[in-house]
């Protein structure tokens, strides 16, 4: 019986997420530190079997994913567009408090050219339902970014999410037996042990 294994990762740290801006779609890179955590996710990863890499095409998670690829050796990373953060629209570049005194306490209720949980959901499970169906029995990282891969584990593996915000280059790894229709179990959630 053929397992299929897929790693989710999170992109390493940029400057915005200090400031706590909203980053969205944004190309914002890694910053010294994002740098270092995506060498130390590398090399954790290096100890175990991968077979592929993905990323989302925005450099913070590509510069992520190459780290990774060159330690494992991996080749070119495959980039996908559809696994980029969801879209923040106005609110991109902006912190909580901005958004506060720009459109009150109330922002969330406001649409503010953002992209729909619905419209989220729908491209994340369309690109890693692909991936998964192009690599049967294969191990598969995916670097992304927070708010997709965490409405894709609220919709695959409901019983194993949390709700907790993932730490910059924590890996969440699912896997499914290709001759089970029991679906997706989750091994590991939010783990970011290589930067203890």
């Amino acid at each position: 019986m053929a397992l299929t294994r897929m790693g989710w990762i999170r992109h390493g740290s940029t400057a915005w997420n200090k400031e706590g801006r909203a980053q969205g779609q944004s190309d914002i890179p890694l910053d010294e530190e994002g740098v270092q955590q995506a060498e130390r996710l590398a090399e954790r990863l290096s100890g175990e079997k991968w077979d592929v890499i993905y990323s989302s095409d925005l450099m913070r998670a590509r510069a992520t994913a190459e780290a990774v690829a060159r330690r494992l050796q991996l080749g070119e990373v495959k980039l996908d567009e559809r696994l980029r953060e969801a879209n923040g629209g106005q609110t991109e570049g902006t912190t909580e408090a901005e958004r506060i005194q720009k459109w009150g306490d109330n922002w969330r209720e406001l649409e503010l050219d953002r992209e729909t949980r619905e419209s989220l959901l729908e491209r994340a499970t369309a690109v890693l339902d692909e991936i998964a169906e192009r690599h049967p029995g294969q191990n598969v990282l995916v670097v992304s970014h927070g708010a997709l891969i965490g409405r894709a584990m609220e919709t695959w593996i409901p019983e194993a999410y949390t709700g907790e915000s993932l730490v910059n280059t924590s890996i969440t790894t699912i896997c499914k037996n290709d001759e089970d229709q029991a679906g997706w179990a989750c091994e590991l959630f939010n783990c970011s042990r290589h930067l203890d």
